[in-house]
């Protein structure tokens, strides 16, 4: 893990949360309050900065959630991280939720092939396939959709999948009919957490992919896709 100072925030799900990279450790606060995120999330970042006695313009970098996910919360990320990054002069790095989402499920229990999905309403998923790489981060294996879940398929590749997220508690059952036995099971209460944004923003940072604070925007997919000719992905 670099050895840098990043703080980073995330509130595409029901949680809100805020995490403080320092050096290689991780500090971290969390809370599942869906529709408090915006009352939380300034208190948890000043929280983290006192702790460690560290002004915002002492950090190297913010990063975010930049979803998918909840339209209110990633747009309260990234107004929050827009703000900061502003006021401190600071780079961000924007992280994909999904991604996130699937580096919790392999830091807490080791799973290297990884189908993160939040529920995006209208009969959707926002659906992502991702393989863990010899630095223990996620890759995503092809693009990132919104999608019917009649429509996904699976890489190419072997079994050994397991799904996570909110798409899963909504359509588990379905997917788990089209998919096993490539899928081993799923997760459909897991969260995302900034620990996990901080831990890919770093790398990224490390990778140079930070950009300046008006660069710093949300990604809903919907609009991704009908912006593309056609409608198609």
């Amino acid at each position: 893990m670099p050895a840098m100072k990043l703080l980073a925030i995330e509130t595409a799900t029901e949680a809100c949360s805020a995490a403080l990279l320092l050096d290689g450790e991780i500090a971290l606060r969390y809370r599942v309050e869906p529709r408090r995120h915006s009352e939380l999330l300034l208190p948890m970042m000043e929280e983290l900065l006192a702790a460690a006695e560290l002004s915002l313009g002492a950090l190297d970098a913010l990063a975010f959630g930049r979803g998918p996910g909840s339209f209110t919360g990633v747009r309260i990320a990234t107004g929050v991280v827009q703000g900061a990054a502003f006021a401190a002069d600071l780079p961000v790095v924007p992280v994909s939720t999904l991604a996130a989402l699937a580096q919790r499920r392999h830091r807490e229990c080791g799973e290297d092939r990884l189908l993160p999905a939040y529920d995006a309403r209208m009969g959707e998923l926002y659906w992502g396939c991702y393989r863990v790489g010899s630095d223990g981060l996620v890759q995503a294996v092809g693009e990132e959709l919104v999608i019917a879940p009649e429509q996904i398929e699976l890489p190419d590749e072997d079994g050994g999948w397991f799904g996570l997220g909110s798409g899963w508690a909504s359509y588990g059952e379905q997917l788990m009919l089209r998919l096993a036995p490539e899928v081993a099971g799923f997760d459909g209460e897991l969260l995302c957490s900034a620990q996990d944004v901080a831990l890919l923003g770093a790398a990224g940072f490390a990778a140079g992919a930070a950009v300046p604070a008006e660069q710093a925007l949300p990604v809903y997919l919907r609009d991704r896709v009908a912006k593309k000719p056609g409608g198609v992905w």
